[in-house]
This record gives C-alpha cells, sequence and structure tokens, in this order.
C-alpha cells in the first residue's frame, strides 16, 4: 500500500470515527435528557436531528468509502448501492435543511416582537415536528431517482457520466440526465444555503444592535442565553458554508468532465463530510447543557471507578 493510499485511508478512518463517536455522544446525551425531563426544547431537538442526519450520513458514505480506501471490493450488490445511496442523498439533503432551519428558528426567536411575530413566536414550538416530517417528505421525493441510477461497481471500465464512488456507481447513462440531475440538486443546495445565510446575517445585524444598547449596562440572564445561542448557531452556519462552498466547487468541476478521477471523487467525500464530523464536537463544546451532561457521566465515572480501586485495595 502505497503513501497516498495509506494518507487517504487514514483521513477517512478517523474521520468516521470520531464523528461517528461524536454524533452519537450527542444523541445518547439528549436520549438522556428526554428521560429525565420528559421533552426538549425546539433548539434541542433541532440539534438532536441535525446530529442523527450527520450520522447517517457518516454510516451510508464514509464507512463503505472507508472501506473501500483500504482494498476492500464487492462491498454491496445492485440493491445494497440502491439503499445506500438513497440513504446517503437523503441524509446529505437533511443536513443542509435542518442547518438552515436552525438558523431561521433562531433569526425569529431573537427578532423584536411585531404584529406577525408576535403570533408566529408563540407557536414555533408546535411548528418543529411539521417542519421535519416535511423536510423528510421532501427530500425522499427529490431524491427518488437516486436508486434508479445507482448500481454495484461492474468489471472493466467506468462509463461516461458516471460517479465512480468505489463500492457503487451512479450511471447517468447520457450527458443530459447527469447535468439535470447535478443542476437540480445544486439548486436546492444553494436555496437552502442561501436561506440559512440571510438568517444568519440577521442574527448578526440584531446581535450588534443589542451590543450597541446594552453597553455600559448589565446585560440580561436571558439576553446572555440568546445571545449565546445565535452566535453558536451562525458558528455552524459558517462552518456548513465553508464546507459547502469546498464541495460545490468540485461538484461543478465533476459537471464539466464526462469521467471523473477517484482522487477527485474522493476529495469531495472528504470535504462534504466535515461538517458532520466536526459539528457534533461544536455543539458538546458550545451547548451548556451537553456538556453539564458529559461531565457529570465522566464524574460518575470515575467516581464509580475510584469506588472499585479501593474495594479492591480493601479486599487484598
Amino acid at each position: 500500500m502505497d503513501l497516498c493510499v495509506t494518507i487517504k485511508g487514514v483521513s477517512f478512518l478517523l474521520q468516521t470515527g470520531m464523528g461517528i463517536l461524536g454524533n452519537t455522544v450527542v444523541l445518547a446525551v439528549y436520549a438522556q435528557i428526554i428521560c429525565t425531563e420528559a421533552k426538549l426544547l425546539p433548539v434541542d431537538m433541532i440539534l438532536c436531528h441535525l446530529a442523527f442526519a450527520n450520522l447517517l450520513l457518516l454510516l451510508t458514505r464514509c464507512i463503505p468509502q472507508t472501506m473501500t480506501v483500504f482494498g476492500l471490493r464487492e462491498l454491496l450488490n445492485d440493491s445494497g448501492c440502491k439503499v445506500v445511496i438513497y440513504a446517503y442523498r437523503i441524509a446529505r439533503a437533511l443536513s443542509v435543511c435542518i442547518t438552515c432551519m436552525l438558523s431561521v428558528f433562531q433569526a425569529v426567536t431573537i427578532a423584536p416582537s411585531g404584529p406577525r411575530l408576535s403570533r408566529l413566536k408563540p407557536a414555533l414550538p408546535s411548528l418543529v415536528l411539521p417542519t421535519f416530517v416535511g423536510l423528510w417528505l421532501l427530500n425522499m421525493a427529490i431524491c427518488i431517482a437516486a436508486p434508479f441510477f445507482s448500481m454495484a461497481p461492474r468489471n472493466g471500465t467506468v462509463p461516461a457520466f458516471t460517479l465512480n464512488l468505489g463500492f457503487c456507481h451512479v450511471d447517468f447513462r447520457d450527458n443530459l440526465s447527469y447535468v439535470i440531475n447535478g443542476v437540480f440538486l445544486s439548486v436546492r443546495d444553494f436555496t437552502f444555503v442561501a436561506l440559512m445565510v440571510g438568517s444568519s446575517g440577521y442574527i448578526l445585524l440584531l446581535l450588534h444592535h443589542h451590543s450597541h444598547q446594552v453597553r455600559g449596562l448589565r446585560r440580561s440572564h436571558s439576553g446572555g442565553v440568546e445571545a449565546r445561542a445565535a452566535k453558536t448557531v451562525v458558528t455552524l452556519v459558517i462552518l456548513y458554508v465553508v464546507f459547502f462552498g469546498i464541495d460545490n466547487v468540485i461538484w461543478i468541476y465533476m459537471l464539466t468532465v464526462a469521467k471523473v478521477s477517484p482522487v477527485v471523487a474522493d476529495m469531495r467525500v472528504f470535504f462534504s463530510s466535515c461538517y458532520a464530523f466536526l459539528s457534533p464536537y461544536f455543539i458538546i463544546s458550545s451547548n451548556k447543557k451537553v456538556k453539564a451532561r458529559i461531565v457529570c457521566a465522566a464524574e460518575q465515572d470515575q467516581q464509580t471507578a475510584d469506588s472499585q480501586d479501593t474495594q479492591d485495595t480493601n479486599d487484598k
């Protein structure tokens, strides 16, 4: 195995392992909160759903990619490819949609109340679950073509207008289908990214205005909490937009060539998965509720270990 393949394999392995660990921890913490508090706050529900979407993305894309990099072949048959590619497309779409939803929700939450917002704000918590259902149905419908083009790799050369994922091929058969699929998905992604960037810009303007209003005055506790939550959302959006930009620069290049190099495809997979890998650690570090649960669990484990060591010493 040459150095390039080793570096690529280790990079995918670290990204996949750490990403799955981080998102699983976030989901486990929120599961514990549900068990103890009976319900989640709307923002926590959105962050929990974001962690689930990112976990699904890593499971369906990065695990097969990592195994392929290390030389494993014939991982999936045609049916397996159709299921995995469809699930990956939905997970990737949900990641951008839920990040957008988080940004818009936070913008509405901290916006000054007006005639319309005064009626909308109290209804926000009840709109979270219907929005989740709507996003799932929307993206399941948009991605429905993916299974029809997905298949297990065939022996021989890769046909033109085929995305070679290593473990699966996505064969669009002709240039028109190839370009229409790429443009359609790009328009969807850019629409949601434009919404999240717009709402995040609005959040930054509100925070800037608020900082001038409270300069020299003691900030209220609720205002401080809302400001911290808003800054967390804006940082998540910036993180997504950076990797989205890199991903789409590579994607646009891929649309311009008939045969895509495996190295270019691997680069796109790596950068498009960076958000799913990094976002849970940012949530853990910035969300006081999540961080407190993890610290509490770690302290309990340490106390248990210390008690066990003391008991073993006494037995001796």
